[in-house]
């Protein structure tokens, strides 16, 4: 059996990153890493072949190669995703797909032979056994989430590492919180489940074999979801790490009691983590109670941020407009609130109704649903009729984006967020890569930008007063020209 897996291209987006790869020789900035995971649930003996279209084409000679095409995409992916099929139907494949995008809405996907919704850990095995038997099923759906204990180490053979900025990996899926707009809780569940730190050690020393060093992301839905079992990792992973001189350095997503939590925040500054994203969404208590962000509620966002920061961890963080309950200046406070706490990587969206979310069927009770999401996270799309009016709204909102990416703004949030961070990041020497990105950035930012004064005295100011800092400083003016680019394509 010859099985082609194939993952669609992914637009322009605030993290694709797309406006900088060449500053760093790569050519995207995640590996497909569900896809790396269902390969290893097929047979040993099938032959696999991934087209990861990022990172390379779709030839006509992989399709004709094909016995099955998988297809795994996200909702930002339809377009790309629709194309894939289109041409493998042409061809007369049998395709099977999953991922969020059909997940979500797998009604749009007739074509499909055969869909998986939600985890393929238990459907892909009962798939196997049908297709041996000659009785498939056109839907698989898995009748309880997955215990992930039973999850394969990612097929990082099939792709060639030096393709992309950052590896991912997985510890756990799930998040404990019910946001009323996030769609987690509908694929992943609430109670978070996690996978032993021997298991998820085996995947590191797997990719840690494959030759990969540097920026790992641990793509939880909430790595501390379960606090005291994460916390049993990180002292396994701390060992790891030192025991092969800090090969990684990772970055993740989590809550921000985070900040709550002061061994919490040791133990992964000694893991050597060094970013981590917040969904911190807005400074409205009224918006926040709306939305059910019970976590954010009367927390001194500002402090937490601040002792992250020190803790040797950048925090991104997302932040929402467009809820009922936001006042009229929305946009001034936000952009005063993201400033004042010096978040650098500020992605900033407007609400959007997912499928199956809370939001969705609220605002679908209320006929105010207009349509389906973009899965765009700063494409000011509106799916739902806000409280505040449109063409305000939209105005209000391409001015705040490109206010927050303007060099002077910008530039301010990385000197605030300095004046904060302790890098503990270990390990990572520095090689040609970091050096060519530098002199590009020097090229392209340093001379040929408006942003050339602002470049020039971030960097002597680091090296003056935060010069361990200074590779991370030289990052964030490099990103900084991918969001200037994404907020004037508004």
């Amino acid at each position: 059996m010859n099985i082609l897996l194939i993952y669609p291209q992914t637009p322009g987006t605030f993290w694709s990153f797309k406006n900088i790869l060449k500053f760093v020789s790569r050519k995207a900035t995640f590996p497909p890493l569900g896809l790396l995971t269902v390969a290893a649930l097929l047979p040993l003996e099938w032959d696999k072949r991934l087209v990861d279209l990022n990172v390379s084409e779709l030839l006509d000679e992989d399709i004709a190669w094909a016995d099955l095409v998988m297809v795994s995409a996200m909702i930002i992916q339809e377009a790309s995703a629709k194309e894939v099929i289109a041409r493998c139907r042409q061809k007369k494949k049998v395709i099977l797909a999953g991922g969020p995008l059909f997940t979500a809405q797998p009604e749009k996907f007739s074509q499909v032979d055969h869909l998986f919704l939600g985890e393929a850990e238990d459907t892909m095995p009962q798939f196997i056994a049908d297709w041996k038997s000659g009785r498939t099923k056109k839907i698989y759906s898995p009748e309880n989430y997955p215990d992930i204990a039973t999850t394969p180490i990612p097929m990082w053979s099939l792709i060639n590492p030096k393709d992309y900025v950052t590896m991912t990996v997985q510890y756990s899926r799930g998040c404990p919180y019910d946001c009323e707009f996030c769609d987690i809780i509908i694929l992943n569940g609430r109670r978070p489940r996690t996978k032993s730190p021997e298991q998820f050690m085996n995947e590191l020393e797997e990719l840690y074999q494959a030759g990969w060093r540097g920026s790992v992301f641990i793509a939880d839905d909430n790595l501390i979801g379960n606090k005291q079992k994460v916390k049993l990792m990180l002292r396994v992973l701390i060992g790891w790490q030192k025991q092969k001189r800090y090969p990684f350095r990772f970055l993740t997503q989590a809550s921000v009691n985070l900040a709550d939590d002061d061994e919490l925040l040791e133990l992964m500054s000694l893991a050597n983590f060094f970013k981590v994203f917040l969904g911190i969404e807005t400074p409205s208590q009224e918006s926040l109670e709306e939305c059910g962000k019970k976590q954010n509620i009367k927390s001194d966002i500002a402090a937490a941020v601040k002792k992250i920061h020190h803790h040797g961890m950048q925090v991104m963080a997302g932040f929402i407009i467009g809820f009922d309950n936001d006042p009229d200046n929305i946009f001034q406070l936000q952009k005063e609130f993201i400033e004042g706490i010096g978040v650098i990587v500020a992605m900033v969206g407007l609400l959007t109704a997912l499928p199956g979310t809370r939001l969705y069927h609220r605002l679908q009770d209320e006929k105010r649903l207009l349509g389906e999401s973009s899965g765009g996270n700063t494409d000011a799309y509106l799916n739902f009729t806000p409280r505040m009016d449109k063409e305000v709204m939209l105005q209000e909102y391409k001015k705040l984006i490109r206010t927050l990416y303007g060099a002077r703004s910008y530039y301010s949030r990385i000197h605030t967020f300095l004046r904060d961070y302790r890098p503990s990041v270990k390990g990572g020497k520095i090689g040609w890569k970091d050096i060519s990105a530098f002199l590009k950035s020097i090229f392209f930012i340093g001379i040929f930008s408006r942003a050339a004064g602002h470049y020039w005295w971030l960097l002597v100011k680091t090296i003056l007063w935060r010069p361990k800092a200074l590779p991370m400083a030289v990052e964030l003016a490099i990103q900084g020209r991918h969001f200037y680019k994404i907020a004037l394509d508004l």
